[in-house]
């Protein structure tokens, strides 16, 4: 698909010109959340390990009294894992997967601030030279000389699911 065909996602703009994010910092890059879908921000909990389960979402925490699923999507961008830091916070928000809202923690290196993005300075993500699928991104947008990548989480908890279906074992193979 040529780039003058590709444009930004209407689902994540609907007709506004500026939407507020939760930007965060994963392995030095920075991502954001539309900040109405972030339900919290947590220092880190316990993490109660799911046995035979994928490492993207390889954990479970207890937020408020309900056991939610821990993931870290560096693992989908094909990042390394890391130890935690002093910084390291969990974002709980809550997707729509199937049509069911879930609360689901995102592990992040760091938490920023809420911030406004201006449409007028998104960029859908390039087709080619990407290091990432441009599918897990729902647009790039420049601020202060950088770019702040807004993931596309509903693609990439649907491919993660569709891997673990296709190989047989919903979550019980080894990666």
């Amino acid at each position: 698909m040529s780039e003058a065909l590709r444009k930004l996602p209407d689902h994540l703009w609907e007709g506004r010109q500026e939407i507020e994010v939760l930007a965060f910092e994963i392995a030095g890059e920075m991502f954001a959340l539309e900040a109405v879908k972030v339900q919290e921000i947590l220092d880190l909990l316990p993490e109660t390990p799911v046995p035979g389960a994928k490492p993207f979402v390889a954990s479970v925490i207890n937020f408020r009294g309900k056991v939610i699923p821990l993931a870290d999507i560096r693992l989908a961008f094909g990042m390394e894992a890391t130890t935690t830091t002093i910084d390291s916070r969990i974002i709980v928000i809550e997707l729509d997967l199937d049509g069911e809202p879930t609360l689901t923690g995102i592990r992040t290196d760091k938490v920023h601030e809420v911030t406004t993005l201006e449409q007028a300075n998104g960029e859908p993500p390039p087709s080619v030279g990407m290091r990432w699928r441009p599918d897990f991104i729902d647009c790039l947008v420049r601020r202060q000389g950088e770019f702040i990548i807004i993931p596309n989480l509903k693609t990439i908890f649907s491919a993660q699911k569709e891997r673990n279906l296709s190989q047989g074992h919903p979550a019980a193979s080894p990666d």
